[in-house]
């Protein structure tokens, strides 16, 4: 599957406008079921481990976003320290719960 920046590669600006931007995050919630249905069907760690890093991965695209926002429009800094340690916080949970240790 095309990530959502190699759709847009040549039109990147576009990834700006409200409707794409809705798009997106509609495409990222259909990923997300389809991760948990096939999860759920197979109990598998991969797929686990999988959703994890999606999860992980869309945080740090919001992360990224904020910093963009916060170097165009001079918004708040996004704070890395708490982001961290959320992050880090939700990967042990999720290893934990789906007993994959690291």
């Amino acid at each position: 599957m095309k990530s959502v920046r190699e759709i847009f590669k040549n039109k990147e600006y576009l990834l700006e406008e409200a409707e794409v931007v809705k798009l997106i995050d509609y495409c990222e919630e259909l990923q997300d079921e389809i991760v948990e249905f096939k999860f759920q069907k197979n109990n598998n760690k991969e797929l686990a481990m999988l959703y994890m890093l999606r999860e992980v991965i869309k945080g740090c695209n919001e992360i990224e976003k904020a910093q963009m926002e916060h170097e165009r429009f001079g918004f708040e800094a996004p704070d890395y320290q708490t982001t961290i340690s959320n992050l880090k916080n939700y990967i042990y949970g999720r290893c934990r719960d789906e007993k994959i240790w690291l």
